[in-house]
C-alpha cells in the first residue's frame, strides 16, 4: 500500500542536517527575531543572511537585527503590492462580488 502523500510527480527534498538542530544552532538574538518574525524563514536562510549582514556591518547583533527587520518589512511590501487573486466577478456581469 502507497502512502497518499508519495503520490506525487514533484522531486522529494532530502534534508542534509536536522532542521530542529539547524534551529537550535543559531545565534540566540536570530533565534529570538525568527520568533517574532512575520515570515517563515528558515534556519538555514536566516543564517546565511545573518552571516553576511555580520560581514557587511560588523558584528553588531543590533544592527543585523534592525536590517533584518528592513528587509522583512521591504519583502512583505513587496508582496502587498501583488493582488493575490483576480477580481472574482468582472463589473457589468450582474454577479456580485
Amino acid at each position: 500500500m502507497t502512502r497518499a502523500n508519495m503520490a506525487t510527480t514533484l522531486k522529494r527534498r532530502r534534508r542534509s542536517a536536522d532542521p530542529m538542530a539547524t534551529y537550535d544552532s543559531l545565534p540566540p538574538p536570530l533565534r529570538r527575531w525568527l520568533a517574532g518574525a512575520t515570515l517563515p524563514w528558515s534556519p538555514r536562510s536566516a543564517l546565511r543572511l545573518w552571516r553576511r549582514l555580520a560581514r557587511d556591518h560588523g558584528p553588531d547583533a543590533e544592527a543585523i537585527l534592525s536590517r533584518l527587520t528592513e528587509i522583512e518589512a521591504r519583502t512583505l511590501a513587496r508582496d502587498r503590492l501583488r493582488p493575490s487573486h483576480p477580481d472574482p466577478a468582472p463589473s457589468g456581469t450582474g454577479l456580485s462580488a
